[in-house]
């Protein structure tokens, strides 16, 4: 999505519609993540992790090589 305090910002959603046309899947340790044909130029190669922490357990994007730089707080980024 377009926004965020370095111009592209993180959302994920839970959703159980299934794919679309153009949406790319990608499984592994029994977690399946949907992603956009639009967005998936800007997370190929990223990775995706679940945090716990006190306050709030989420997905994040810890590493994305299409990053050109981020916020400090994460949600958004600059892409190359």
């Amino acid at each position: 999505d377009s926004g965020g305090c370095s111009g592209f910002q993180y959302s994920f959603e839970l959703d159980s519609g299934g794919l679309q046309e153009g949406d790319l899947a990608v499984s592994k340790d029994g977690v399946q993540v949907i992603v956009d044909d639009v967005s998936a130029q800007f997370l190929k190669g990223a990775t995706v992790d679940y945090t716990e922490e006190l306050i709030k357990s989420s997905f994040e994007i810890t590493a994305n090589p299409n990053a050109e730089s981020s916020c400090g707080c994460g949600n958004s980024f600059v892409p190359t």
